[in-house]
């Protein structure tokens, strides 16, 4: 039970720390020019995966388990979509999520899938090029791949820098800000979620043992769902402010971003290579959320401008497979 609490106690914090973190980060990067789409993409999603950074360097380096650091990753990746399918029941008039956001999102969604293949390939090959004895050629491939992505998304934006750009979800106060006061109560909630999502992986790993069950189950559900809620804060924000965008950007360029921390944490785990250690049953949210993301790309592209009911088809689908991962999860959980 004491474990449970202060599972529960360092999510809470989490929660609202990147809420907060999210709002100052936002607010660096416009008062540091550093403004554009495709900048408020890559900043908003490595702010708030800050949670599985730090849970997966803590999961490779002091616990050794490469099943909770690869289950957070593919976890949350998984999870991200299923917020953005619950999201759509909150726009208002009956208008579908992804019929009504930037089809820019189309290339980085694409990427998310190119590096999530990239992954499933990984675990089921044998062997690596190895050039430690831990680090294999694989996780410089996902780096390249996220960097070639980051270029895209940019050339992209720049071929369509005369669309129109939505609300944004910074108080219109911040502005009277200085610079230094901002990122300092910036680098106060980044030291805040650093340090609640450390102790995530020892409370889930002492669950996973009481419970039964399993490290992949508990890294893919509790973890995923614990370090993915500064996603779940600024989107919830971001939809209510009509920035619907700006919600969409920071999932999907959340994806692109685990899959980059997927490579660090693999450099930390020196036990072996992470990806061949971590059960099998992990592909299922590799398969899962391609599939994910595959519906995800069908919405950008049709712009279907209405729903009859309270999900568009596309979002019911995201998060009826979504649903499926959950249970193959737990039903073949070691």
């Amino acid at each position: 039970m004491v474990d449970v609490m202060g599972f529960l106690a360092c999510a809470l914090v989490i929660f609202i720390s990147g809420r907060r973190l999210s709002h100052y980060g936002e607010m660096l990067a416009r008062m540091t020019g550093l403004g554009g789409a495709w900048v408020g993409l890559i900043l908003m999603a490595s702010v708030t995966s800050l949670p599985e950074l730090t849970t997966g360097i803590t999961s490779s380096v002091f616990l050794g388990s490469a099943d909770l650091a690869v289950g957070d990753i593919l976890g949350s990746c998984a999870f991200n979509l299923g917020i953005l399918a619950m999201l759509d029941a909150f726009v208002p008039k009956r208008q579908p999520l992804l019929g009504n956001a930037s089809a820019n999102h189309i290339v980085s969604a694409a990427m998310g899938a190119v590096l999530l293949s990239m992954v499933g390939l990984a675990m089921v090959v044998p062997g690596d090029i190895e050039i430690t004895r831990w680090l294999g050629v694989t996780s410089l491939a996902f780096i390249a791949v996220y960097l070639v992505s980051i270029r895209l998304v940019s050339l992209n934006e720049r071929n369509h820098a005369n669309t129109a750009k939505q609300g944004s979800a910074v108080d219109p106060k911040g502005s009277a800000e200085s610079l230094r006061k901002v990122a300092g109560k910036y680098a106060i909630h980044a030291v805040v979620i650093l340090g609640s999502a450390s102790m995530l992986p020892r409370f889930a790993d002492r669950i996973a043992e009481q419970t039964g069950l399993g490290r992949s189950f508990i890294g893919t559900f509790f973890l995923a769902v614990s370090t993915s809620l500064p996603e779940v804060a600024v989107s919830i924000t971001a939809i209510r402010m009509g920035a619907i965008d700006m919600a969409v950007g920071n999932l999907i360029g959340s994806n692109l971003f685990n899959v980059l921390i997927l490579a660090i944490d693999d450099m930390f785990y020196t036990r072996g290579h992470i990806l061949k250690d971590a059960a099998p049953s992990h592909l299922i949210s590799v398969f899962s959320t391609i599939i994910m993301t595959a519906v995800v790309i069908c919405g950008l592209s049709l712009r279907l401008k209405g729903k009859r009911f309270l999900l568009a088809w596309d979002s019911a689908v995201i998060f009826l497979v979504y649903l499926l991962n959950l249970l193959l999860m737990f039903r073949l959980a070691d």
